[in-house]
This record gives C-alpha cells, sequence and structure tokens, in this order.
C-alpha cells in the first residue's frame, strides 16, 4: 500500500470515527447502554466511573485490526484503519477528560473559537442529567452554543440538572 493512501486511510478513519462517536453516543449511550453513561452525567466520587468501560470497548476494534495488519498478514489497510481508530481515541482522551472535564491537572484554556464551541457544546450536554432531553453529541464537531440553548429552551428545560444552589446537599 503507498504511503498516500496509507495516510487516506488513516485521516478518512479519523473523520468517520466522529460519525460512528456521534452515533454511538446518540443511540447506544444514551440508549440501551444508559447503565455505563449514566455515570458521566452524574458526579463524579472518583478517579472512576462506569462510563470508563466505553474507551475500553471501544480500543478492541483498534487493536484486532492493528494486530491483524501488523502481525498476521491481514490486508495492510486494517492497520492503518485501527492507527485512525487509536488516533481519535487519543484525540478524544485529550479533549474530553483532560481539557473538558479536567480528569488530568492541566492549565489548558482555549483561545480559538473553535475549542471554545466544541467546549461549551460539551458543557451544554451535560447540563441534562437524564438519558433523554441532551444535544450536542458531536465530538469534533458541534452546532453553535446558541443554537444549543434555544433547543434546550424549546424542550422546557427537560432533565436540566438544577443550579447547585437549589440541589439537596444529600444527593
Amino acid at each position: 500500500m503507498s504511503w498516500i493512501a496509507a495516510l487516506a486511510l488513516f485521516l478518512a478513519t479519523v473523520v468517520g470515527m466522529e460519525a460512528f462517536a456521534y452515533a454511538a453516543h446518540r443511540w447506544i449511550m444514551h440508549g440501551f447502554g444508559w447503565f455505563l453513561h449514566a455515570s458521566h452525567h452524574a458526579p463524579r466520587t472518583g478517579n472512576w466511573e462506569l462510563n470508563d468501560w466505553y474507551a475500553a470497548i471501544f480500543a478492541v476494534p483498534s487493536f484486532v485490526l492493528l494486530l491483524g495488519g501488523v502481525q498476521l498478514g491481514w490486508w495492510p489497510g486494517c492497520t492503518w484503519i485501527g492507527a485512525g481508530i487509536a488516533a481519535y481515541g487519543a484525540i478524544y482522551f485529550g479533549f474530553h477528560d483532560i481539557i473538558v472535564h479536567r480528569r488530568l491537572p492541566t492549565r489548558y484554556l482555549p483561545k480559538s473559537a473553535y475549542m471554545k464551541r466544541i467546549i461549551q457544546a460539551h458543557r451544554l450536554h451535560h447540563v441534562v442529567e437524564t438519558r433523554d432531553g441532551s444535544v450536542s453529541f458531536g465530538f469534533l464537531v458541534a452546532q453553535r452554543p446558541e443554537v444549543l440553548k434555544a433547543e434546550l429552551k424549546r424542550r422546557h428545560r427537560a432533565g436540566v440538572r438544577a443550579p447547585m444552589t437549589q440541589r439537596d446537599p444529600i444527593h
């Protein structure tokens, strides 16, 4: 496989993973997989949450494709698809877990309009505590925050987390 074809396949996989991530987040994590994802919409009580199992689950295809492409003699494109999935996972970890949720300490402050937009879109996704009613399921592509806020308002703020001052301190 030429390096141009390999690079194109790698980049196409990274881009395609955004569509997969959107679908998985909207219809699996906020669907039948809510039993794991619900922990991500609740305040974290430790370093780990049940939702972290999704990282392990979604790493399996990448691992299998890399192993098959590098060690088992499968079609060479498998290596580049597996690498693209892994790259998307690394981007996701850096943005989602480090920058947005600050699971590791960082001093990063977004400066670009793009980074501010996707961070705010993700935070608007998290104002909803329930399985239904969330907005913004994407990761690298997100609607403008004004559009997302209008959609939450249109839904009469169903499932939206109460402000900290109005919450029961026991919960």
